[in-house]
């Protein structure tokens, strides 16, 4: 299966994002019937063939009609949920949706349950959020990277005034993922749905070694007279995946800190933070400290790209007052994610191709239990039927 590198030059947005999956291979028809799909009505898609800079780009807009009101995070799910939209897709999305939610909530002040994307804005950001994830998805790509965010600079006037840029919110969101900010002059150049997106699918990973087999561009709506105003995206295949699993080094960061003054549940919750920060890996070990008092160390495996902001957030999320860096080598081994079916339901596996080219499969243990409780089932019989129906569907080899 193919990856996905996003190339943000010049931003993102939800409309970005969709073009440049058009100009890829996602089927057009299929987006003009999205709107129907997901039960919004009168809704018009627009697509065009523009030019940004010098680049021939894929243009998207939706012509929206006014709405009567704006949409919350528990109606956007019940939207998605009752919509013919595959699981994958659909628990992808809700993690775009409740990223937004939190960190809008965090900007202002409330909950993210009490958050609205309001009328226009909400019905764009479910078309471009959904519409993304599963075009990602129509194209069997299970595994995304980033290279670095222009964001923009100046300001933009928001419904809540006028905002520095990039925005607030948008700003959280993108937390462990490398920026820079400029050009000068462009204004706002991500916006929150992009941020999300890029953000969901992948985690902020600068993307390995590749042999490229596709790119497209997705186009802005500003048309900059000296620069293309555009996001590329690659189709490609891991340079290493002819190797049949033997797997290649990569360069990595592990930061370290000990702490010994964290209750075990705040402690908990910073390695949540973290690895939804972008971190690859976060553990927690325990250890014996000065005068044998009892502590734990927390481990933090990232990129390069992400280390910087990893590094701030242990020493803003725990009570460390020093994280030692150091440079590690990690070998890898190739591997996707499919779905198989369990009772009607579907479920992600990840599938490993080992040295010599056995391939293993460990079904993934949010779905299993997602499908343990719609069933009635033991979670370890979901979880065997599972590695029997990956068996089925990839080969005895699993």
């Amino acid at each position: 299966m193919p990856i996905a590198i996003f190339d943000p030059f010049s931003g993102i947005s939800g409309d970005m994002t969709l073009g440049a999956l058009l100009d890829v291979g996602v089927p057009a028809d299929w987006l003009r019937a999205l709107p129907d799909t997901l039960g919004l009505s009168d809704i018009g898609v627009r697509i065009r063939d523009v030019r940004r800079g010098d680049i021939a780009c894929r243009k998207v807009d939706f012509d929206i009609p006014p709405q009567p009101h704006g949409r919350g995070i528990r109606e956007i799910r019940a939207l998605v949920a009752a919509a013919a939209v595959p699981d994958a897709v659909r628990q992808r999305a809700d993690r775009a949706f409740t990223l937004i939610a939190r960190c809008e909530g965090e900007i202002h002040g409330m909950e993210p349950e009490d958050v609205h994307l309001h009328e226009v804005g909400a019905v764009d950001a479910i078309l471009d959020v959904v519409g993304s994830i599963w075009g990602f998805h129509l194209l069997e790509v299970t595994d995304a990277f980033t290279g670095r965010v222009s964001l923009g600079d100046g300001t933009v006037r928001a419904a809540h005034g006028i905002l520095p840029v990039p925005a607030p919110a948008t700003l959280k969101i993108l937390e462990g993922i490398a920026v820079t900010p400029g050009p000068d002059g462009a204004g706002e150049l991500v916006t929150p749905t992009g941020a999300a997106i890029l953000r969901v699918m992948t985690g902020g990973r600068a993307a390995p070694p590749y042999v490229a087999r596709r790119s497209g561009f997705g186009a802005g709506t500003k048309d900059f007279p000296d620069r293309a105003n555009a996001l590329r995206l690659i189709l490609a295949d891991p340079a290493d995946a002819s190797t049949h699993g033997e797997g290649s080094a990569e360069s990595l960061v592990l930061l370290a800190a000990d702490v010994d003054d964290m209750s075990p549940e705040y402690l908990a919750a910073a390695a949540d933070r973290l690895r939804a920060a972008g971190a690859l890996d976060v553990t927690l070990q325990p250890v014996v400290m000065k005068k044998g008092r009892p502590g734990s160390r927390v481990e933090v495996l990232s990129t390069g790209a992400c280390a910087d902001a990893l590094e701030e957030l242990m020493l803003v999320a725990t009570t460390t007052i020093g994280v030692r860096r150091t440079a590690v080598t990690r070998r890898a081994l190739s591997r996707r994610e499919a779905t198989v079916e369990v009772d009607g339901h579907q479920l992600r596996v990840k599938l490993v191709t080992r040295p010599g080219g056995a391939v293993t499969a460990k079904p993934e243990h949010d779905d299993v239990v997602r499908v343990a409780e719609a069933t009635g089932r033991p979670v370890a019989s979901i979880f065997r039927d599972a590695e029997s129906a990956a068996e089925r569907s990839f080969g005895p080899s699993v």
